[in-house]
């Protein structure tokens, strides 16, 4: 008789955009209960989700799924690292780098579906300053943008794009250094915009940041962004989401092993978007074949029209109501302009209300 395996669900009731009770509801009724036991374990605060997958490994579990968005994915893959336990992931966030990368569908039922296939495969994970992550790191803009969208009010793809937009072609790109495989005699100097590191192809949301990228090639995407003028930045903006930006002549791409990056100044770098402060040197490496993940055979970038018509299906109720609500807020301004205009031609008019 077939044994069937356990799995730990943790959810991290607070994350992302869908909502939890549905897809738990789902499990309920979809999950292949002649494969797998289950429990499902709540997450209460930051870091709970490392806490739960690491108990459960040592408790010799299975299949730990995350059911949540990139950082429950991060918190409970970091704990899973060099284990016999293997990452699932259902994805409910705002981004899902990981779960994209790996074509693990958005859709509950899809993911669930993956699940149920049961098929696991090793892949790799990285290391930033000593912090694992498991889609991409990086410094520069991308880690500036990351703080601003962590410390938002709103989340979701579109509070990303509003800060990039509001704060893009201000931001001052630095001039970094960069070793390569510790051969110091060769070290490159670049004023960049950004420089990604990725395990996997994407930031979330079909952004892929380095096309060519794999989980299980055991190396590191490097994707510098040289600085760039307003009028490169739609060009830019459109081949990130169709999985062409390695193309684009104000891109360097390089692959490696491990990679050291100085910089003039400490600062804030991002693994996985989640922002830290960090000082001036930034060790980045590949640490090969370290996590087990049930996932599909296949990886990296979709279809190109697939991927801007899926984002634009995915979000467009929230691009409606993002539009109402400014399109709203241009009214009131316009009415309270008319209304300052008119009492100040009624005071030189002299005329009384």
């Amino acid at each position: 008789m077939y044994e069937r395996k356990r799995i730990i669900f943790v959810v991290n009731p607070i994350s992302g955009t869908s909502g939890k009770k549905r897809i738990l509801q789902l499990l309920e009724t979809n999950l292949d209960r002649e494969k797998y036991d289950f429990d499902i374990v709540p997450t209460k605060y930051q870091g709970h989700a490392t806490e739960i997958a690491r108990a459960a490994s040592n408790q010799g579990v299975d299949i730990v799924c995350a059911i949540g968005g990139d950082g429950t994915v991060n918190e409970t893959a970091r704990a899973l690292v060099h284990t016999a336990t293997a990452l699932a992931i259902i994805p409910s966030g705002s981004g899902n780098g990981l779960a994209r990368h790996l074509h693990i569908p958005i859709d509950p039922m899809g993911a669930i579906r993956i699940l149920n296939e049961g098929q696991i495969r090793p892949m790799d994970y990285g290391l930033v300053n000593e912090h694992p992550f498991f889609c991409t790191c990086g410094v520069g803009f991308d880690a500036f943008i990351s703080k601003k969208f962590a410390e938002a009010g709103k989340r979701g793809p579109l509070t990303y794009v509003e800060n990039v937009l509001q704060t893009g072609l201000q931001y001052n790109p630095e001039t970094y250094d960069i070793e390569v495989e510790d051969d110091s005699e060769n070290v490159n100097s670049y004023k960049a915009f950004l420089i990604s590191c990725a395990n996997a192809s994407q930031y979330g949301n079909n952004a892929y940041i380095a096309p060519q990228a794999s989980v299980r090639d055991g190396l590191l995407d490097v994707t510098i962004i040289e600085p760039f003028k307003a009028i490169d930045a739609p060009a830019i903006s459109f081949q990130l989401f169709n999985g062409t930006l390695d193309r684009n002549s104000r891109i360097k791409t390089f692959r490696c092993r491990k990679l050291h990056i100085h910089r003039q100044d400490a600062g804030v770098i991002h693994y996985d978007g989640d922002p830290i402060d960090t000082g001036k040197d930034i060790d980045v490496q590949i640490v090969p074949k370290a996590l087990l993940c049930v996932s599909s055979n296949s990886e990296g970038v979709l279809d190109t029209a697939t991927n801007i018509q899926g984002f634009i299906a995915e979000h467009f109720n929230e691009m409606y109501l993002r539009s109402e609500q400014l399109l709203q807020r241009n009214v009131i301004k316009t009415q309270r302009i008319t209304k300052l205009n008119t009492d100040i031609i009624r005071k030189l008019s002299g005329r009384k209300k």
